[in-house]
């Protein structure tokens, strides 16, 4: 793959320019058609966020985001580096997940800028002008995709683009600038310049450019900026094959056989079983695969009770118990073997717990009943499991892959946007702007989709037997509602609250809640207070939070990773570092 010979790749922007390149390719050699597309397929390559196999720094954010804000837990005392995610004792010097985070995406960066050095090469005989135009659009989306991860992760990073290079002796880059600019002159670029639909489904479109900057611009708190942009892609945008935006079945995003559907803005492309030993697969699932008979183990994450019982509703009107739903919890088999009688929770519940997580007695897929042999030692790792993403068992070997002696790798796209994120999101700006009551309109919408029981988690016709299919009875006792008035009638603060929750229940294990906390915390406290407010639960929980004894989130610091010692070591002038590093760190 040409990408991969590209003039100045990088590990890290920083080690490897302070090296003499070798093994390259001449600039004059790559100047074509085939060497810019080449170079631009490399830089997509990068999107898993892998860095070649190390599945724990996987771009759907398992750890970075789903355990540190305790939508999931470590399982058992595998993978020290996690604990320290999930305690929140990082440091800079043992920050092995962020250092891997950032050599990736600086990596992704870097094969971007090597796109935009060799196309003002290319002959104009070679390229027509869209077609220069559009390498370039991507390149650039690409190289702000990158950035938005760092500038979430880490906030205070180098901004690198194509005027860096080694021979310009212009590489040692202080991070004491925002790149927030940067990346969105980046995706301004592509909102203005990529076509509205490609060849290919998973490039951006300028739909998806136009989605990516009205989330940096939230990131920011400039709600009247991304409003408009929002309101734009809901109502004329459309998929890169031309579909217009629209929600589909919740439980269609996470099958491989449905995807790049009419709710995808964009999705990372997963494959398996192409003869790349896994690396193009969905290295992520494997942190929350369930364990049944036919894949080799369980993964290393699993789904606390604070979020499981976040799924309960109010048994009169359906709607979400928002400062309530914590006082206990939903009835499990923690502690119960198999051969013990079960009888699951009877409250009401939303029915997207069922198609988020797996928990006894309830319909997995086409595997049978989840039941607790399923999940591997329950003492540690509790009594759910997460199923998004999860594979299907007749799919298996399809759309799964053996990998390293894990068999539960699967192709599932990860969608970085989907539609039902569109729509929360304006509706939390239509909040922050006064408009409660087309913000209550765009929830309703998310939760309509929601409400539609053809989709629900229905029960076994055979529960020996789950290939038979299923029976038109509902798996559990599902019950969720719109609202009536009530964002108008309550308030701004209310209304925020209800937007809040609602990206709790569509989104959960999805990569998104850290960032979503980071965003709403805005120096008030809010993160650090609702963090330890969950820490506080779980470990009132069974033995398995034991991984959790002790943990406490520190306001001012862990909103935010470190920049990595090491990174900090290598960018020196005048003997000094031009990285500073994050505060309290």
């Amino acid at each position: 793959m040409l990408g991969l010979i590209s003039v100045i790749s990088l590990t890290s922007c920083e080690n490897y320019l302070e090296q003499s390149p070798y093994g390259q390719v001449s600039q004059e050699t790559l100047a074509t058609k085939a060497g810019a597309n080449g170079l631009l397929i490399g830089a997509y390559a990068m999107l898993d966020g892998t860095s070649g196999g190390d599945w724990l720094s996987s771009s759907t954010n398992w750890l970075l985001s789903n355990m540190a804000s305790h939508e999931t837990v470590r399982g058992g005392t595998s993978f020290p580096e996690v604990a320290q995610v999930e305690n929140h004792t990082i440091s800079a010097s043992s920050c092995t997940r962020p250092l891997a985070v950032w050599k990736g995406e600086f990596n992704s960066i870097q094969r971007a800028n090597d796109v935009l050095r060799l196309l003002p090469l290319v002959p104009m005989s070679e390229l027509t002008t869209d077609e220069a135009l559009q390498i370039k659009a991507e390149a650039m989306f690409l190289r702000a995709i990158a950035y938005w991860e760092l500038a979430r992760v880490f906030l205070n990073v180098p901004w690198v683009d194509e005027s860096v290079t080694f021979d310009a002796g212009n590489y040692i880059v202080a991070n004491t600038t925002s790149i927030w600019p940067y990346i969105e002159s980046d995706f301004k670029f592509a909102a203005d310049n990529l076509a509205e639909t490609k060849s290919d489904a998973g490039r951006p479109n300028k739909w998806a450019a136009k989605a990516f900057l009205a989330k940096v611009y939230m990131q920011q708190h400039k709600y009247s900026d991304a409003l408009p942009l929002l309101t734009d892609c809901i109502n004329n945008g459309v998929t890169a094959r031309g579909q217009k935006y629209a929600l589909v079945n919740f439980s269609d995003n996470f099958d491989a056989n449905k995807e790049n559907s009419a709710e995808s803005v964009f999705a990372i492309q997963f494959c398996v079983n192409d003869g790349s030993f896994g690396s193009n697969a969905n290295q992520g699932d494997m942190a929350f695969m369930p364990f049944v008979p036919q894949c080799s183990g369980g993964g290393t994450g699993f789904v606390t009770f604070d979020c499981v019982n976040a799924f309960k509703t109010d048994p009169r009107t359906g709607l979400p118990l928002f400062d309530t739903y914590d006082d206990f919890n939903i009835k499990n088999d923690m502690g119960l073997t198999d051969a013990d009688p079960f009888t699951p929770y009877t409250g009401t519940l939303d029915p997207r717990l069922d198609h988020t997580v797996g928990r006894r007695g309830i319909p997995l897929l086409d595997w049978g009943l989840f039941r607790v042999d399923w999940v591997y030692d329950q003492a540690n790792r509790g009594p759910y499991a997460s199923v998004k993403s999860f594979f299907w068992k007749k799919d298996f070997g399809t759309n799964t892959e053996n990998y390293g002696g894990w068999a539960n790798i699967s192709n599932v796209n990860y969608n970085m946007i989907r539609f039902a994120d569109i729509l929360l999101l304006a509706a939390e700006c239509e909040v922050e702007v006064g408009s409660l009551a087309k913000a209550e309109e765009y929830v309703n919408r998310v939760r309509a989709r929601a409400a539609d029981p053809s989709d629900w988690v229905k029960t076994y016709i055979d529960n020996d037997n789950p290939s038979l299919g299923f029976t038109n009875t509902p798996a559990a006792n599902y019950f969720i509602g719109l609202y009536k008035g009530e964002f108008a009638a309550n308030g701004q603060t209310y209304a925020r609250k209800a937007v809040r929750f609602e990206r709790r229940l569509e989104l959960p294990i999805e990569g998104h809640r850290f960032f979503d906390l980071q965003r709403w915390d805005n120096g008030t406290g809010y993160m650090a207070n609702e963090i330890n407010r969950i820490l506080a639960h779980e470990n009132t929980c069974p033995a398995r939070f034991d991984n959790l004894k002790g943990a406490v989130f520190t306001q001012g610091k862990n909103e935010i990773y470190p920049i990595p010692q090491t990174e900090i070591d290598l960018m020196v002038k005048n003997g000094k570092s031009v990285l500073i590093q994050n505060p309290n760190y």
